[in-house]
């Protein structure tokens, strides 16, 4: 059987640096940093009181007043991204057979401030006044709601549903609509990722685990990939959307095309409940697996895409990783982690730096990994600290989480 291409035809983003695709990469370049103190609560008695939220977002402009109220913050944020994808990538919906588009996105949590909200209200008035709960508390809580209300609103009847490994999630959600697509199931999936977890069971949780960064004093630099002072990852919030498409297909309809996506990798540490394997082992076994489904060679990757999270062990079981897969190429290759500006956005970091990729392909132009100060990994490895290096040629991508994506610029399609 003859595998169908599949290209990119639309993006949507809805991330702490931008509310739009074109707002986002524009600070993305220019290494502005997302994070502030948090609004959504009062942080004032956590041990961290800052993260990567998304401003002045209105679910209004997106979806119908009454029909919001149905939605947690997560799925507002997920329907945000794909009204922006679908009208990016200009198809014509009425027009689409709608049996053969379907709808794949990720998600780490869920709709945990719905859970926090309910929860406390019985916690609170359960003895007084009985268990009442809001008849929407489980369809706005469950993981998979953000992609049936997508399919609703649209009247997708392809796959649908969710991917849910922790920050591989929306990495697994394209991998899967990729794989669908290639093998004929369908000829348009939405995929992406969203998340809203910036909340007390979120950041308190995080914080037990001693997860995220505690430099409540200077936030907007406590997002530090690869240098040497980091403490912990920021917690970030958003989501992306990747309208996927068959090539002929796309062709067909006139679309835009930003990139191809010629193959993907999957794997696990079996390791550890949290940490990375400490030698990068499930990392280099995903971006083997991803370059052999490309049919490519390493030497042929110019700009990885790290998951770089700012974590003590993390960031060095990547590098070792990259040095095992690459070799001597290692110290050839861009490699920039986006989430020192957007902070981890959990289970929508695959989608939003999917996208990042995907624009590094039409710009030429490789983000930076802002607030490097200073090393304790390999420093000949270019690691694009603290500024944008524009390629001016062809760029091919691999973005490394336990679910890679690898790119290839539009002139190939």
């Amino acid at each position: 059987m003859e595998l169908k291409r599949v290209v990119v035809t639309g993006l949507g983003a809805l991330t702490p640096i931008g509310n739009t695709v074109d707002e986002f990469w524009k600070n993305l370049v220019d290494g502005v940093s997302g994070a502030g103190p948090i609004t959504h609560f009062d942080a004032s008695a956590f041990k961290t009181q800052f993260a990567c939220e998304v401003k002045g977002f209105n679910a209004a402009d997106f979806v119908d007043r009454k029909e919001a109220r149905k939605m947690d913050l997560y799925t507002q944020y997920a329907v945000a991204a794909a009204k922006m994808a679908v009208a990016d990538s200009g198809m014509d919906v009425e027009a689409e057979d709608r049996n053969r588009i379907g709808v794949v996105y990720g998600v780490g949590i869920g709709g945990i401030h719905t859970f926090e909200e309910e929860v406390s209200n019985y916690a609170i008035n359960g003895a007084t006044m009985g268990p009442k709960f809001n008849p929407f508390f489980i369809p706005k809580m469950i993981a998979d709601i953000a992609s049936g209300q997508i399919s609703i609103m649209y009247g997708f009847h392809g796959p649908n549903y969710t991917t849910t490994s922790a920050c591989a999630s929306s990495s697994n959600a394209i991998a899967d609509a990729f794989n669908l697509i290639r093998l004929n199931k369908a000829n348009i999936i939405l995929a992406g990722g969203a998340e809203a977890a910036i909340f007390p069971a979120g950041v308190g949780g995080f914080n037990a685990m001693h997860a995220l960064s505690t430099r409540n004093d200077d936030p907007e630099h406590a997002s530090r990939p690869f240098s040497a002072s980091r403490d912990g990852f920021i917690m970030g919030e958003g989501a992306g959307c990747l309208v996927l498409e068959e090539l002929e297909h796309a062709k067909a309809r006139g679309a835009k095309i930003y990139a191809e996506l010629v193959g993907a990798g999957m794997s696990a540490d079996a390791h550890h409940l949290t940490a990375s394997h400490p030698e990068g082992l499930g990392a280099k076994l995903v971006m083997l697996n991803a370059l052999e489904d490309a049919a490519m060679k390493p030497e042929e990757i110019d700009y990885i895409n790290v998951h770089g999270t700012s974590t003590p062990v993390g960031d060095v079981s990547e590098c070792k990783a990259i040095k095992e897969v690459f070799g001597e190429h290692a110290y050839k290759l861009n490699i920039s982690s986006t989430k020192s500006m957007t902070g981890h956005l959990l289970g929508a970091a695959g989608a939003v730096e999917a996208i990042a990729c995907t624009l590094a392909v039409k710009n030429d132009i490789v983000p930076p990994t802002i607030n490097h100060e200073e090393g304790d990994n390999d420093e000949n490895i270019d690691y694009n600290m603290n500024y944008t290096f524009n390629r001016h040629s062809i760029v091919w991508l691999i973005r490394l989480c336990q679910t890679p994506l690898v790119l290839v610029d539009t002139m190939h399609v």
